[in-house]
């Protein structure tokens, strides 16, 4: 087979050209002994001659020929139509199978990549049809079948076979139709189905990190409470820090889809650029250093204070910075903040991070913005990352009202840019959010309940730091038999324990203790347990890995008036 047809052939054409050519070939075959009925040799040599053609055209369906077999199919039928009507006349009515002809090539051929030769026939058909009748019927022959025999012998079997021929095409389109929605339905259930085993996935790969990153978070706590020394502080605040950035980056992957449609919500409060952005430096320059690249922070002197979502902005300015370190290899990277104007109490902030790395074709400068998707196959493999860094960058300057812009030059370094419209506030303000809350809650009575040794020592330092008793209870059922033997203020239990779940034992405790509070203290989902939560009879849910202050905050507001 010549290299210019090894193309790979639709079987689904193969299939169809090669039946419908045998067919014809049959048809071809009984016209043969039509025309010598009515003794129109002409005719019937012709049709005996087509019987050879469709033939020939059904082995070159078969030997994948399929071009040349459906122009041989085509031309001979069409012409058939058109020297059959000649002879018969129009009381016969033969003429009207061209409206099948005109529907066959959209059978026959692909749409999507044959649509020229859909084009060609269906005109061709009708073009015949309308130089048969402009002719009077006289196309190549003068001399017609007598009219009576043509309108009641001709006529009924041309309309038969029209009809047998529609409904043939509709049987078999609607047959398409049925396959290709039931691969639809099948792909939509495949794709259903691997959702959420990715949903479920995420959620048990949630709770796994959430519980030590709990630690992380708490104790870093605790250590900065713990009066460390002033060259110990900055580490402190850097590994409390970095908690909860990695804690920010997990809850947004798991709640990708809603960052998608940029409604997430924003934290606004009083805040220092300058002092907010101190900590990157010192996070990612042992990764610039094992690289040997240059790290530069420009920020502006007297920038003022400003209303901001700070840990959102510094994740932003996180997953720029680590990507523009991860693409770099030699050169530096650099983080520019400065405020272009003033305009009454608002400022408007430019801020760029630049690098000398890889670049990133132009090609790809809109790609990179989708979810799980990086500038090339190999970038995965040679540098890593999920693919959601920018993403999350643009989903969050969405709902900062910023846009951001990329240029890039492969082999030049790339260029992230972005302005943000910020309120200013004083910095009056900025003291009153800066001072910590400080909470007493001498006197009181909590029951901690957890199976995770490690949740229990960093939340039992956490409270009793506050001046809590704390009771622990390992499971479900210690929880419950310690709530018959003794009074607590508030529960903070768990939800995944063994023995009792924290559902099973929140419905035993409310059996016989309708009023103490009860707050869920999960690494679960929120969505998923939020039902649950409500139904078992507790009264609140404090996220795991939690700040400290947002758990003893929640803590106040149920054993305030106890």
């Amino acid at each position: 087979m010549p290299t210019t047809r090894k193309k790979i052939q639709s079987k689904r054409l193969i299939r169809n050209t090669y039946k419908l050519s045998f067919f014809a070939s049959i048809f071809g075959v009984l016209g043969f002994f039509f025309g010598l009925y009515l003794d129109l040799e002409y005719l019937a040599y012709y049709h005996l001659i087509s019987a050879f053609a469709y033939a020939t055209s059904a082995i070159l369906a078969k030997k994948q020929f399929l071009t040349a077999s459906r122009i041989v199919f085509f031309i001979f039928i069409n012409v058939g139509i058109a020297i059959t009507s000649s002879y018969i006349g129009k009381p016969g009515s033969v003429e009207y199978l061209f409206m099948n002809a005109i529907a066959l090539p959209f059978m026959m051929f692909s749409f999507r990549n044959e649509r020229h030769f859909v084009y060609i026939f269906s005109i061709f058909s009708a073009v015949l049809w309308a130089i048969l009748n402009a002719t009077n019927f006289n196309l190549f022959n003068s001399e017609h079948l007598d009219p009576a025999i043509a309108a009641s012998f001709i006529y009924p079997v041309s309309c038969i076979t029209l009809v047998g021929f529609v409904f043939i095409q509709m049987l078999y389109f609607s047959q398409i139709n049925i396959k290709h929605y039931a691969k639809i339905y099948s792909k939509r259930k495949y794709a259903l189905e691997a959702s959420e085993a990715k949903s479920k996935f995420l959620s048990t790969m949630s709770h796994e990190i959430r519980t030590p990153l709990n630690a992380v978070i708490g104790l870093s706590h605790i250590l900065n409470e713990s009066d460390p020394r002033e060259d110990q502080k900055e580490n402190i605040e850097a590994l409390n820090y970095s908690g909860k950035l990695l804690l920010n980056l997990l809850n947004n992957v798991l709640d990708f889809s809603k960052m998608q449609s940029t409604e997430i919500q924003l934290d606004h409060i009083p805040t220092k650029i300058d002092n907010a952005v101190k900590q990157l430096k010192k996070i990612h320059e042992p990764s610039c250093q094992r690289k040997n690249i240059k790290l530069d922070l420009k920020i502006d002197d007297n920038l003022p204070v400003v209303i901001i979502d700070v840990v959102r902005f510094n994740q932003v300015l996180n997953n720029l910075v680590s990507n523009a370190i991860k693409f770099t290899d030699k050169g530096k990277v650099t983080l520019i903040i400065k405020k272009k104007k003033i305009i009454d109490d608002q400022v408007l902030l430019h801020v760029e991070v630049r690098d000398t790395g890889i670049g990133i074709p132009k090609t790809k400068h809109e790609s990179i913005w989708e979810a799980f998707t990086q500038a090339s196959s190999s970038t995965t493999r040679i540098y890593g990352g999920t693919g959601l860094g920018l993403p999350i960058v643009k989903s969050i300057l969405n709902a900062m009202d910023s846009r951001v812009k990329i240029f890039s030059k492969v082999g030049k370094g790339s260029r992230f840019i972005f302005d943000l419209k910020l309120d200013i506030t004083k910095e009056t303000d900025l003291d009153a959010t800066a001072n910590k809350k400080e909470f007493d809650f001498k006197g009181k009575k909590v029951l901690l309940v957890d199976d995770n040794l490690i949740n229990v020592m960093v939340g039992k330092q956490i409270l009793e730091k506050s001046k809590l008793t704390v009771a622990v209870a390992n499971d479900g059922q210690q929880a419950v038999n310690k709530m018959k033997e003794e009074d607590f203020d508030i529960v903070l239990m768990d939800i995944q324990m063994p023995i009792l779940n924290g559902y099973e034992a929140t419905e035993e405790i409310r059996k016989f203790n309708s009023s103490t509070p009860i707050l869920a203290l999960s690494a679960a989902v929120f969505m998923e347990i939020k039902d649950k939560v409500e139904a078992c009879g507790m009264n609140g849910y404090v996220f795991k890995p939690f700040n400290p202050e947002d758990l003893l905050s929640e803590i106040e507001k149920f054993t305030k008036d106890v």
